[in-house]
């Protein structure tokens, strides 16, 4: 079986050029006439223009406050789904809020490569991990396994001891999930002298994969690699087998800009990272991830053609994420209006056990007690949908240099 996922990987850099810029003019046409929002924004653009980078790169950037907007006057999406479009089969919600759709499309996602690249095959059973609440991941995975010829056991997250037995009886092959919650599967396997030796392989994303846990996959015989992806773009880069940097998807065209702009940065400088994606049933051009990034130089020692980048380098704005899930100020924002007595406060986001803890720093002139700090710590799980802590501090402890959410995390 061929070590390449298609013949797409590897093309020629100048094959690989002429025919995303072909797609790129295709779908920047498709926009115009079928969706109301590129109607409008793209109204002035002529796509036969559009034959470099550099031309592109003149097109506006489309950015997550945006969608929020549209999709408070135009649900569920905005105006971005083309009104001549197949069906959508499923609307997802994250953060924000932000409406996601889903298509009965195969790998609408386009996960399978990476899974493919990760050693995933037919007939492998794969334990999925990641949540099928609200937000796509779940299915995002369910798809891309099931257009490999995988089955799968939908686990989602939580319920480590059902987790443990359900691995020790069905013996799946293949892990994905959150790597944090693979470490604390296996933990919990040991605990109860669990079999765990099946999985041998794992396909981990939604946070950092630093080296020190990666090798303590890797004593226990699982092969480990990562891919970076959002709700509304689908799969945007994946590991290999050289694990030398994201190889880009085929599915999507990558930039590189100078965060809060559109223009693009020197090679191998630090950036946004912007991604087009040139599927037609959820297309959004010049889409702006908040995620920093860098190109690498060179193609990965895998034969991969595509151009790589250097994976998650943090973020162009104070937005974070966490086990999975963006936090946005304006939803901590949601949490200080909701308890009067907090007079400032600050989310600080830090890597403890190697696993992401999050704590609300709080200034209350009350002083605060067990049942306030109780009460927000409520609030944060109900709006940020994530369990954090709460530290009271007295006035005047905070620093005043505008910071909503303090990302410290390390992972030396």
């Amino acid at each position: 079986m061929s070590e390449f996922y298609d013949s797409l990987e590897t093309r020629s850099a100048d094959e690989r050029a002429l025919q995303q810029f072909e797609s790129i003019r295709a779908q920047i046409g498709h926009v115009k006439n079928d969706t109301a929002a590129y109607a409008e924004s793209l109204r002035d653009i002529d796509a036969s223009q559009i034959t470099d980078a550099d031309s592109f790169s003149a097109l506006p950037v489309t950015r997550k406050s945006e969608l929020i907007e549209l999709q408070q006057s135009q649900r569920p999406f905005g105006g971005y789904t083309p009104a001549n479009s197949a069906t959508y089969s499923h609307v997802f919600a994250s953060p924000g809020p932000i409406y996601e759709p889903g298509y009965a499309v195969p790998d609408f996602w386009r996960f399978a490569r990476s899974l493919y690249a990760s050693g995933f095959r037919p007939g492998d059973l794969v334990h999925n991990c990641f949540s099928y609440h609200f937000t796509p991941a779940g299915q995002m995975f369910d798809s891309a396994a099931a257009a490999l010829g995988c089955a799968v056991i939908p686990a989602g997250v939580g319920q480590t001891e059902l987790q443990v037995q359900t691995i020790a009886d069905l013996k799946p092959d293949a892990y994905v999930g959150t790597p944090s919650f693979l470490k604390i599967i296996l933990e919990q396997a040991e605990a109860l002298g669990a079999e765990f030796g099946s999985i041998t392989k794992a396909m981990v994303s939604a946070e950092a994969l630093p080296p020190p846990l990666r090798a303590g996959f890797v004593e226990r015989g699982i092969r480990v690699q990562q891919c970076y992806g959002t709700a509304d773009l689908g799969l945007i880069a994946y590991e290999s087998s050289a694990q030398e940097g994201l190889i880009i998807d085929e599915g999507v065209y990558l930039e590189i800009v100078r965060p809060g702009t559109g223009e693009l940065v020197a090679a191998g400088e630090v950036g946004e990272v912007v991604v087009t994606n040139l599927g037609r049933e959820y297309p959004l051009i010049r889409f702006a991830t908040g995620d920093l990034s860098a190109f690498m130089p060179g193609i990965s020692p895998c034969g991969r053609t595509n151009q790589r980048i250097r994976g998650w380098m943090g973020r162009a704005d104070q937005t974070a994420k966490v086990r999975g899930m963006f936090i946005r100020p304006e939803q901590v924002d949601r949490v200080i209006k909701r308890h009067p007595e907090i007079a400032k406060a600050r989310l600080v986001i830090d890597w403890i056990d190697q696993s992401d803890q999050i704590t609300l720093q709080c200034e209350s002139e009350a002083g605060g007690g067990a049942d306030l700090a109780d009460a927000i710590a409520a609030s944060i799980r109900s709006i940020c949908k994530l369990r954090g802590a709460v530290e009271m501090l007295a006035p005047g402890s905070l620093p005043n240099d505008g910071k909503v959410i303090d990302d410290i995390r390390s992972y030396e």
